[in-house]
């Protein structure tokens, strides 16, 4: 009989520990691995395709979306989901310092260039002593627009701009260049009074631009300061050498993912393949 009770208990003990398994390690059925994967936005072209791709690795991939960019970390953090795919590396870098959640990218995924774009030029050879330039001015796309600026070759910047520096950390400006810091929504709508104005990626898709088309100077993917802004697949750092989450990583690299971004982005975004140890530098580099 004390067997018999000792063996109850044992069952009864691992039917409690299996229904409290969440998103703590991967979830598998005996074949296949299930993974939770948090996202701002599940209706992307890419995801059918990935989803795909994984189930003939018997890897079933699981969407969870939020509706809150904040949500995803901290449902990673907390072990709710087991990756998440919707922000670039300096929000991920900006969220670590603030929360001191250990979150690290393992992966990138696409990235959306910022453009300068311009109705009365067509080429930045154009722009001439004192003109106008509009840029965004929240602190993130504010010095992402001077970067851009000084890729240009228009302006230098300080040594010490860092990833938020803003107008007062140029160092050169040959053409006496009139910055104008404004909301990121108003810089496409301020083209008519501006020489050239600095839009981002979301706000040009939603004036009818298409950077790869219609900016006049744009952000280039193998340009090194642009890493901060290329999108991520993000793990807890616990399981930074999982298999399985590094395997979904390369899977959203693969051709068909590329062209399906292209498509349903209208050119607007691209697929970047950055090495983890690019990752990791870009990634350190914003938390110093």
């Amino acid at each position: 009989m004390k067997k018999i009770g000792v063996l109850v208990i044992a069952l009864i003990a691992s039917l409690v520990l299996a229904a409290c398994g969440g998103a703590s390690g991967e979830e598998t059925d005996g074949e296949t691995v299930k993974v939770k994967i948090g996202v701002n936005g599940a209706d992307g072209a890419q995801w059918p395709l990935l989803k795909e791709k994984a189930a003939k690795e018997g890897i079933e991939i699981e969407l969870v979306e939020f509706a809150d960019y904040t949500l995803p970390n901290n449902a990673l953090a907390q072990k709710d989901i087991h990756l998440n795919a919707f922000q670039h590396i300096a929000f991920l870098g900006q969220y670590v310092t603030e929360s001191g959640h250990d979150i690290i990218p393992i992966g990138s995924t696409m990235f959306a260039p910022m453009g300068l774009y311009a109705e009365k030029i067509s080429d930045i050879a154009e722009l001439e002593e004192g003109d106008k330039i509009a840029i965004p001015d929240d602190p993130s796309n504010q010095a992402r627009a001077l970067l851009l600026l000084e890729s240009a070759g228009l302006i230098t910047l300080a040594d010490d701009f860092g990833m938020f520096g803003d107008p007062s950390k140029i160092a050169e400006n040959k053409l006496s260049l009139e910055i104008l810091p404004m909301t990121a929504q108003q810089t496409p709508r301020v083209l008519p009074d501006v020489a050239a104005s600095v839009i981002n990626n979301g706000v040009a898709g939603q004036a009818g631009f298409s950077p790869a088309e219609d900016a006049i100077f744009v952000e280039d993917e193998t340009d090194e300061n642009v890493h901060p802004y290329v999108n991520i697949i993000a793990a807890r750092a616990e399981d930074k050498d999982n298999e399985t989450y590094k395997r979904i990583a390369e899977l959203y690299q693969e051709k068909d993912i590329a062209e399906a971004v292209k498509e349903d982005t209208n050119d607007g975004s691209i697929l970047v393949e950055l090495t983890q140890e690019e990752l990791d530098k870009a990634f350190e580099n914003l938390k110093k």
